[in-house]
């Protein structure tokens, strides 16, 4: 059975909880049209399309990287131009520590429109990818056989 609604292979995510709600539903539909594209392709297309998820960036590493460049730029400059630039590094270091603490800080709603996801949105599509590709086949027969071996060996008086 399908995945339809990858809002709820997300719960709790917290940078989801503070995007507006367009947004996410934007999110969710380009992962789903994704699913859908890679439907009827091969598995090697489809482990190609992992490959890339693997080195996809989330939106933690974005502002992460995003504040570590501008920490560094304020400070440079506020060591060789005017100190009145030290002020940029204390700004990006409390949006790192807002968001640190509470999921969200200003960059966040930037990024989300830009329509950067978060770890938990890729982890989504590439649970739906690899199920395309038959990973949990394997698990799904698994699990038909111990129910059988179970029902077997209870009906013989074993258990």
């Amino acid at each position: 059975m399908p995945v339809v609604e990858f809002g709820e292979l997300v719960r709790g995510d917290r940078v989801r909880a503070n995007t507006p709600h367009e947004i996410n539903e934007a999110i969710d539909a380009e992962i789903a049209a994704t699913v859908r594209f890679y439907s009827d392709r091969t598995a090697y297309e489809i482990s190609e399309r992992i490959e890339e998820l693997d080195h996809e960036w989330d939106i933690e590493r974005y502002i992460e990287a995003n504040a570590a460049m501008l920490s560094f730029t304020g400070a440079v400059l506020g060591l060789k131009e005017d100190r009145k630039w030290l002020i940029l590094p204390v700004v990006v270091s409390t949006f790192l520590l807002q968001h640190a603490i509470q999921g969200w800080c200003p960059p966040v709603s930037l990024f989300r429109r830009l329509f950067i996801r978060t770890r938990k949105e890729i982890e989504a599509e590439k649970y739906a990818l690899k199920a395309l590709r038959g990973d949990f086949d394997v698990v799904s027969f698994q699990e038909s056989g111990r129910d059988s071996e179970k029902e077997a060996v209870s009906s013989s008086g074993g258990i």
